[in-house]
Parts: structure tokens; C-alpha cells; sequence
């Protein structure tokens, strides 16, 4: 291999990278502004609601959105900590900590857009219901993996106990989302069950339908572009912390 090789081909691989972020992000931007325009034009009303409820109905579709971002992150933390613990390849680590960076952003924005609907619907922003107690237990779970990891200087340690600690922790995922068919619940059940508890529900009709679809594509463009971008950041600072490593 001479040596002006290696350079053009990590040049074309770090072209290749970049290329490919672009592209992602065009295709999220236009999917996010696609969402903003149907879930305030598109999508109807509510049929079973009024007033300032079927206004605080819109934001359903963000928080559906930050919902699907959230659970595809904390999935694909889940199979990046499998990954690593059997090929012990650090990508993969970043994977994980990329994912669950962007899925810890999800999962706050669940929770503010929750309580902003909240408001309207059960005449307070915040209540200890299921669940929402449930999502704040994921979130406090997936934050203590953010600042565990960093209190750790090896490398490979802080990767390995990264891993088995997301192994874990996405089994508060499935638990937050059967809260509210497990217990009793004032969380409304939209899909795939009902609540008879629940307040604030509505039925999903064709042009709602069409905007959770775009909600769902949206948001998962969307973390896809950031966990992406992060995942090439933590590249570069493993290099750079690499190359220091090699001067000194």
C-alpha cells in the first residue's frame, strides 16, 4: 500500500460521511416541515372535542412524534449494547451513546408536550398517573446512564459498563408503554386498546391517520439525523483523544 493512498481513501470514506449526513438532514427538514403543515392544516378537528381541548389535540402529533424518536433510540441503544458486548468494537458503544443522547431529548420532549396538553384536558400540567410516573422513571434512568459513564476514564470500561447498564435500562421501555393498559390510568389509550379511565381520548380518523403516519416518519428521519451526526462527533473525539494519547 504506498502512501498517498491511505489518505485518499479515508478522505473519500470522510466525503462519503458527510455526503450522507447531508442528505439525511435534507430529507428530515423536509419531513419536520411536511408534520408542521399537517398537523395544524391537514388533520381535522376532533370530532368529540371542543374549545381549547381540540386545540391542545394538535400538539398529539408531536407528542407521538417524540414518543416514536424515543423508543427507536432506546431500541437502537439496545442493539448497539448487544453489539458491542459480543464484537467488543467501539462503534458500536457510540452507537449507544449517540442513540440514547437523542432519545433522553425524545423523552423530554413526550413529557412537555404532554403537559402542555395536560393542561386543557385534566385541568393541571402534571399528575403522578401511571403513565406518566413510568416515563419519568425511563428518563431519570437513561440520565444517570449519561452522567455514570462519564465519571469513568478507561475507555474500553466505560464501554462495556455503558452497555450492560442499557441492557438494563430499556427494560423500563416496555414498561412505560403498558402503564397505561396495566394499571388504572387517566392516560388515554389511542391505539391497539382503550382505557374506560382515560380522559381526554378521541378516535383517530382518516386525516389523523395520514398525520401520525407523517409524525412517525418524520421523527424517526429525524433521530436518525441526530444520533448520526453524534455518532461521527464521538468518532472524532476518540481519534483526537487517540492521537494525544500517541504524542504524549
Amino acid at each position: 500500500m504506498s502512501t498517498t493512498t491511505l489518505p485518499q481513501r479515508t478522505l473519500a470514506r470522510t466525503n462519503g460521511w458527510a455526503t450522507a449526513q447531508v442528505v439525511i438532514n435534507v430529507l428530515t427538514a423536509g419531513a419536520m416541515a411536511t408534520l408542521m403543515w399537517a398537523s395544524l392544516l391537514y388533520a381535522k378537528d376532533a370530532a368529540n372535542l371542543a374549545g381549547v381541548e381540540q386545540t391542545a389535540q394538535r400538539i398529539f402529533y408531536i407528542h407521538i412524534g417524540c414518543n416514536v424518536g424515543a423508543v427507536l433510540a432506546f431500541l437502537v441503544s439496545l442493539i448497539g449494547s448487544i453489539a458491542y458486548l459480543i464484537t467488543r468494537k467501539l462503534d458500536w458503544d457510540r452507537v449507544t451513546q449517540a442513540s440514547i443522547e437523542v432519545g433522553t431529548i425524545c423523552a423530554l420532549g413526550t413529557t412537555l408536550s404532554g403537559s402542555l396538553w395536560a393542561k386543557p384536558t385534566w385541568n393541571t400540567y402534571w399528575t403522578w398517573d401511571p403513565r406518566l410516573t413510568s416515563i419519568t422513571i425511563t428518563l431519570l434512568i437513561y440520565i444517570a446512564y449519561l452522567l455514570f459513564r462519564n465519571g469513568i476514564d478507561n475507555r474500553q470500561t466505560r464501554a462495556r459498563f455503558g452497555s450492560i447498564y442499557a441492557l438494563i435500562a430499556f427494560l423500563s421501555v416496555p414498561l412505560t408503554y403498558f402503564s397505561a393498559r396495566w394499571f388504572r390510568s387517566i392516560h388515554p389509550v389511542i391505539m391497539n386498546g382503550s382505557n374506560p379511565d382515560a380522559q381526554g381520548g378521541f378516535g383517530v380518523g382518516e386525516t389523523m391517520g395520514h398525520t401520525l403516519l407523517v409524525a412517525t416518519v418524520a421523527f424517526s428521519l429525524l433521530f436518525c439525523s441526530l444520533m448520526f451526526q453524534r455518532w461521527r462527533q464521538l468518532r472524532l473525539e476518540d481519534r483526537i483523544e487517540e492521537i494525544r494519547e500517541e504524542i504524549e
